[in-house]
């Protein structure tokens, strides 16, 4: 990947024979090896992390295959943010057949697929799917980076959705609005600051029709 061999090793003398404990209610445990992953707080880690799973990523071949979706002329079969992956195909064969390149070279590099936390989705009738003598659970809709993506493409639920948590926070923050120590000016930055933040988040993606639009409105009044 062009890492120089220098940082490579420093790496390698950093992680060579750490030790931690852990520190209860009744004192701290005796010190143990830790044998695999990143140390926590560090912040050298989220970076190395990345770099492990661009690693797999690459060897798995995604950016050669022809299986993805094509979106303005380019090919995409994979979305990822941070530990969040999601694989996209147009086929149930291609779909499974990119799972398990990321599985096969996530093993390699001491990592394995966690089928519990692996969901998949289809936009029509889709097998049941059994890795490892586990079935892998399908979905009509998951939350992705915060927004619910449903299998139907429609946005309405999202919106719901953001509606939903929106209003929350306004009934977590009534006793500020009924206050009558607080200004309305302030209130009213409040509201713009801590709510309309929550309800209108990733709204860029949205295709919204006229119920929608009335219902926004509504909240917005």
């Amino acid at each position: 990947m062009g890492i120089p061999d220098h940082l490579i090793c420093l790496l390698r003398n950093l992680y060579a024979g750490q030790e931690a404990t852990v520190r209860t209610g009744h004192g701290t445990t005796d010190w143990f090896q830790i044998g695999k992953g990143v140390r926590q707080g560090y912040i050298l880690s989220p970076c190395l992390f990345n770099l492990n799973a661009e690693y797999i990523m690459r060897n798995t071949g995604l950016e050669e295959t022809q299986a993805g979706i094509k979106i303005a002329g380019r090919n995409l079969n994979n979305l990822r943010y941070a530990d969040d992956t999601t694989l996209m195909a147009e086929s149930e064969e291609e779909l499974k057949s990119l799972l398990m390149k990321v599985k096969v070279e996530s093993v390699k590099v001491g990592l394995k697929l966690n089928i519990q936390k692996t969901k998949i989705m289809a936009s029509g009738p889709i097998t049941s799917w059994e890795i490892d003598g586990e079935t892998v659970e399908t979905v009509s809709d998951f939350i992705f980076l915060g927004s619910k993506i449903t299998a139907d493409g429609n946005c309405s639920h999202e919106i719901k959705r953001c509606l939903l948590l929106g209003r929350k926070v306004m009934t977590n923050l009534d006793s500020i609005f009924k206050s009558r120590d607080i200004t309305l000016p302030t209130k009213a930055c409040l509201v713009k600051a801590m709510v309309f933040p929550v309800v209108v988040y990733g709204c860029e993606s949205w295709t919204v029709k006229k119920a929608e639009r009335r219902r926004i409105d509504a909240f917005e009044l």
